[in-house]
């Protein structure tokens, strides 16, 4: 398999205009209005959040993932899928080369909340 073309160059500011951050995922729900969304509520230290994920395919255990440290983007306004609110984003590795999804996850664990970059 051959990635993705890599895509066009931006600015330093566009990149730091970016906010991932690392949470903790507290807890993972159905939701009952879609066959591909999963509920995330997600620990960011001072704050917790609401992420929809289509994961519903893409795992066999989503409980698995409670417990996890990932990175996430933080700074995308809101978003109603499936009647819930998303309040975030999963920064995750794979999806647009096809490869079933992978969560990118710190090396080691840091504070919810910590900054990429």
């Amino acid at each position: 398999m051959r990635p993705a073309a890599i895509k066009p160059p931006i600015t330093i500011d566009h990149l730091n205009a970016v906010d991932i951050r690392a949470g903790t995922i507290r807890s993972v729900h159905d939701v009952p209005a879609s066959d591909k969304l999963a509920k995330f509520v997600v620990d960011f230290g001072d704050c917790t959040r609401t992420i929809l994920a289509a994961m519903k395919r893409e795992r066999t255990d989503l409980g698995a993932l409670v417990g996890i440290q990932a990175l996430f983007v933080v700074n995308l306004p809101p978003r109603r899928m499936a009647g819930e609110l998303s309040e975030g984003m999963f920064f995750d590795l794979g999806y647009a080369d096809g490869v079933v999804p992978v969560l990118a996850v710190p090396e080691r664990p840091v504070p919810d909340g910590t900054r990429a970059g």
